[in-house]
């Protein structure tokens, strides 16, 4: 099993995570406290579940649990572009990186679904 901060998957979510906080930083202030600290803290909490789910037996609960804040984050972008707070090109870099981390996440939950469990680094269920 390979070491999470190594999966491709971690380091998009890394990506995603500084692309965020650059985006968060530009925001006005009423903005940033309202919906930009949640982004950073729903990015925070994706790379959290990659780790989760890595060390998992089962992680498909950790696997649909990330692609859940995923739509969370991409809807908050999305209403940061709406309201011209966030950037065209920005909201793209960070749509890219939302769209690549679900379709890991996605290829993994599937492969972690077809074969039996054998059990997990830690105890995480």
């Amino acid at each position: 099993m390979a070491l999470h901060t190594q999966l491709p998957i971690y380091k998009a979510a890394y990506r995603l995570l500084d692309v965020v906080t650059d985006i968060v930083t530009n925001m006005e202030r009423a903005f940033k406290r309202s919906i930009g600290e949640k982004i950073s803290v729903e990015c925070l909490e994706i790379t959290v579940l990659v780790f989760r789910a890595n060390v998992a037996a089962n992680k498909t609960p950790h696997l649909s649990e990330l692609l859940e804040r995923l739509q969370v984050i991409e809807l908050m972008l999305r209403l940061g572009m709406d309201k011209k707070k966030i950037m065209r090109p920005a909201y793209a870099a960070a749509v890219e990186l939302t769209t690549s981390i679900g379709k890991q996440c996605n290829g993994w939950k599937n492969a972690a679904n077809n074969r039996p469990h054998r059990g997990g680094q830690g105890f995480h269920d």
